[in-house]
């Protein structure tokens, strides 16, 4: 059969793949490969066959994919670095402009395969279903030593869990801010606008999203912050509250996992922190909410079952 009828009438984009160059390699290959079992599900040969091109096709030669990678370079660190990008469904065939949200530990936002421990935030596929579209932009860490702690903290501090953290992290906002945000404006359909932009991340990555919607509040009007590691630093961020401008439009939600640490004393001292640290939000003028999830863990699979609570909480109210 023709490399077209072999695979059926696929769906576009992927129907407007050519029936020659890497179709060929593919069609040969089926020739020799058996049915394939994966996490306990039975790949035959189309089925596989098709989940190959479309994790080999990319947007520069056809295809829009639901989650992209592109190499970006950091100025400031000189380094480069993979964003993990997914955009809406109806991307390529509609004219629209979508909201964004910016993200960190990008690897470990959509899926399993490419999280660090294995477990991703499945984010892809709450998004597939969730009523409004998005555009994400997830920002791949820093895995070399330390350096994820210390790109991931606006703030230079100590503390006996992480040890020494040499802060870079306002150089890698001031970087999203002024160089990838304008920087995906121009690539992608986006609704640049403040009130269409937000951030969010987990951990050290929840304690970015905290600082770059109280930092640059211009940019960000809503902020996830699961988990924020604002244990070692939490002095500083008080202070960046207390003389931050914010819109009274902003929306940050805050959350914390009750099984996050096992020791008691530790965890009313991080729930109180959460607590006040709303409360001084509200305060200021703006609408926070403090999520305290019960049997919640320092993990993506905990930070997964948030998807539906801060997407509402952000975009919906």
């Amino acid at each position: 059969k023709s490399f077209r009828e072999f695979f059926g009438n696929l769906p576009s984009p992927a129907s407007k793949l050519p029936a020659y160059g890497y179709g060929c390699v593919f069609h040969s290959l089926s020739l020799f490969l058996p049915s394939v079992v994966y996490n306990g599900k039975t790949f035959f040969k189309r089925e596989l066959l098709i989940s190959m091109i479309r994790l080999c096709y990319n947007k520069n030669i056809g295809a829009v994919f639901m989650v992209y990678k592109e190499q970006i370079y950091i100025t400031p660190f000189q380094l480069y670095r993979t964003l993990h990008i997914y955009l809406p469904s109806d991307y390529k065939e509609s004219q629209e402009k979508y909201p964004v949200m910016y993200m960190f530990d990008g690897h470990n936002v959509f899926h399993d395969e490419e999280a660090t421990y294995g477990k991703s935030w499945g984010l892809q596929k709450f998004l597939d279903s969730y009523s409004k579209p998005f555009i994400i932009v997830g920002i791949e860490c820093n895995h070399e030593g330390n350096e994820r702690l210390n790109e991931f903290s606006p703030y230079t501090f100590s503390s006996p869990l992480l040890g020494n953290v040499y802060g870079k992290g306002d150089q890698l906002m001031d970087w999203l801010v002024h160089e990838l945000k304008p920087w995906i404006d121009r690539r992608l359909r986006t609704m640049p606008f403040r009130e269409c932009t937000g951030i969010s991340g987990s951990s050290m990555g929840g304690l970015m999203a905290l600082y770059g919607v109280l930092h640059y509040n211009t940019i960000f009007s809503k902020a996830a912050c699961l988990s924020s590691a604002i244990f070692g630093c939490k002095e500083k961020v008080f202070a960046e509250l207390q003389n931050a401008s914010l819109s009274p439009d902003t929306r940050i939600y805050l959350s914390l996992g009750t099984k996050e640490t096992s020791q008691t004393v530790y965890l009313n001292q991080n729930i109180e922190d959460m607590q006040f640290f709303t409360e001084l939000l509200v305060k200021k003028g703006v609408s926070a909410y403090f999520h305290l999830a019960h049997g919640g863990h320092h993990n993506e699979a905990s930070w997964e079952k948030e998807n539906p609570l801060y997407f509402d909480y952000l975009w919906r109210q």
